[in-house]
């Protein structure tokens, strides 16, 4: 079946500014095979759609020439410019990269892999100058990895309350989102996600997925599934608990403690009531009430982390 016509054929309409005031960012590793077409489109979409806004290619650590065959296939183009990781350190550190090289308000994260086309691109500048701070792509189109990416999608909806279908598909966004959320190693993936609990508001639209043309995906194999479940339940203690950590320790302390009193009766009782001589009891109650304390003791400490954690946003966003 063909596919609903995406692209400039929808009547995509821009303001000068929208055409300007923007960047593309595409972290590219080992992509050497793709890069001629992946240039020819961009320039073509640039054309097209009279745009001149920024194109920022990271190289994330390349051992194919995947650099210097993007500086020679652009030919000099002013809008493009090369940026160049030493060594492979993911889409994470290469957003974080892109953000730094450039003062355009807004930036479009747009693969290598020309999975999506850039005649996509337009369409979310529209929708970010309609007032949206982060707009994510929904995969239309035959997806090799749909059981795993559904799952995974599916999960973070649940567990995060994300108004959207797709968290790790082509998006563009507010570049001073990044400033605002820590992203650690490969958590690109909960960009919108960390930023919907920030309060930044979220659209979603369709968007085309082609096959790959050359090369292969990079993001393959179990292990990329098991770290991904991990750093999920990290994002999710993150959220839940960094702003609130008492909650957490102070709670699970008090109901150690509140047991280790209840275990304290029970062996006064066998001690002295049955004549019972084991002191087993007894070292549970040591037990629960120092861990207990313990517990309570880190959660007032995590606090006042979180209470300078906050003023250092409040200062870094010029609110004080």
């Amino acid at each position: 079946m063909e596919l609903p016509a995406l692209g400039r054929e929808a009547g995509v309409s821009l303001t000068a500014e929208a055409r300007h005031d923007f960047a593309v960012v595409i972290p590219a590793f080992n992509e050497a095979p793709v890069v001629p077409a992946l240039i020819s489109e961009l320039r073509a979409t640039f054309e097209r759609h009279e745009l001149s806004g920024e194109v920022l290619f990271v190289d994330d650590g390349s051992t194919d020439g995947t650099a210097d065959l993007v500086e020679t296939e652009a030919g000099g183009w002013p809008l493009l410019k090369v940026l160049r990781h030493p060594t492979n350190l993911g889409k994470t550190e290469a957003m974080i990269t892109a953000s730094r090289a450039t003062e355009r308000t807004y930036l479009v994260l747009f693969d290598a892999d020309l999975q999506h086309l850039p005649d996509q691109i337009p369409r979310f500048l529209e929708k970010l100058h309609a007032g949206w701070d982060i707009v994510t792509g929904r995969k239309i189109g035959f997806y090799g990895k749909r059981v795993v990416s559904s799952f995974y999608n599916g999960l973070s909806r649940r567990i995060f309350r994300v108004p959207v279908s797709d968290l790790n598909s082509m998006k563009a966004f507010r570049r001073c989102i990044l400033d605002e959320i820590s992203l650690r190693h490969d958590w690109h993936r909960f960009f919108v996600v960390l930023a919907h609990a920030r309060g930044y508001s979220v659209s979603e639209i369709d968007v085309e997925l082609h096959p790959r043309r050359a090369g292969t995906s990079k993001y393959t194999g179990l292990f990329r599934i098991g770290a991904g479940i991990i750093d999920l339940v990290s994002v999710w203690f993150l959220l839940l608990f960094s702003r609130k950590p008492l909650i957490l320790f102070g709670f699970t302390g008090m109901a150690l403690i509140t047991l280790g009193i209840v275990v304290g009766v029970v062996a006064f009782i066998l001690r002295f009531g049955m004549d019972s001589g084991s002191r087993l009891p007894l070292y549970l109650v040591i037990l629960l009430e120092t861990v207990g304390f313990l517990l309570f003791g880190f959660g007032l400490i995590a606090e006042m982390i979180a209470q300078l954690r906050e003023e250092v946003d409040s200062l870094r966003r010029g609110d004080r």
